[in-house]
């Protein structure tokens, strides 16, 4: 079921998805050759519990942080690790959630170490464009697939592939909240998007093929072809105004 939020549940919202924006600033600033994906996570934890904020990872099934950090070919889920040092050219996603007043907010962004290859900044480039035109389409009577399908069309168009086998999704009073939103399909399937409905739309894309695979760990998303990928997500609410994104400043 679809959990549509009233105005003051979508300001709670706000509110979680605002520290998360900030968790995410604090990232930006760290991230730089040398930095384990252990003290980013410790930065963010503690970043979140000053705010009064509850990780919304640490814990979840039984994962062990407060940040998924993703290296390279990494898509999702990546365990924050002491023995994990960010190197020159390489990039990283970050994917930060946060639980304020009750509500969640939820956010990943891929971030440049130092500086990367111009084929490595096209995957970033494509990816966030896909990103934001698939929140274009979050709107009021379109089809949850239409979000799906721009954010496919915009990939492929470019030469790289989305992943098909993790997707978006609802979010509100819980992290992973109905429907799960794709990032691949055609146009003008599923539900009718409503006024209320709060969407976590995270395209994760390769620069090879779009099959993953997990490690041992039961966590660690990998690409099959060890080709790089980057993720981006924003959580974002469908209002009669148009898409709201809710993780931000």
């Amino acid at each position: 079921m679809i959990i549509l939020k009233s105005a003051e549940e979508l300001a709670a919202m706000r509110r979680a998805g605002r520290v998360v924006a900030q968790a995410h600033a604090l990232v930006r600033e760290l991230v730089k050759p040398g930095i384990t994906t252990w003290e980013l996570n410790e930065a963010v934890e503690e970043f979140l519990l000053k705010q009064n904020a509850v990780p919304a990872f640490k814990g979840y099934q039984g994962y062990p942080a407060s940040i998924c950090a993703s290296v390279n070919e990494v898509v999702v889920h990546g365990i924050p690790s002491k023995q994990v040092v960010l190197e020159e050219g390489s990039i990283v996603s970050i994917d930060i959630g946060a639980f304020v007043d009750g509500f969640c907010g939820d956010s990943a962004w891929t971030y440049p170490v130092g500086k990367i290859a111009p084929e490595i900044q096209k995957l970033l480039t494509v990816a966030e464009q896909a990103l934001f035109l698939g929140i274009e389409q979050a709107r009021v009577g379109n089809r949850l697939s239409d979000i799906s399908h721009a954010v496919q069309s915009h990939v492929e168009a470019h030469g790289f592939s989305v992943v098909r086998d993790y997707v978006g999704h609802g979010i509100g009073r819980q992290m992973h909240e109905a429907p799960q939103i794709p990032n691949f399909g055609p146009p003008g399937r599923g539900p009718r998007l409503k006024s209320g409905i709060t969407l976590a739309i995270e395209p994760m894309v390769n620069m090879g093929g779009y099959q993953v695979e997990v490690l041992a760990d039961n966590w660690t998303v990998v690409t099959r072809d060890k080709c790089w990928s980057a993720h981006f997500e924003h959580t974002v609410a469908v209002t009669d105004e148009g898409p709201v994104i809710l993780t931000v400043l």
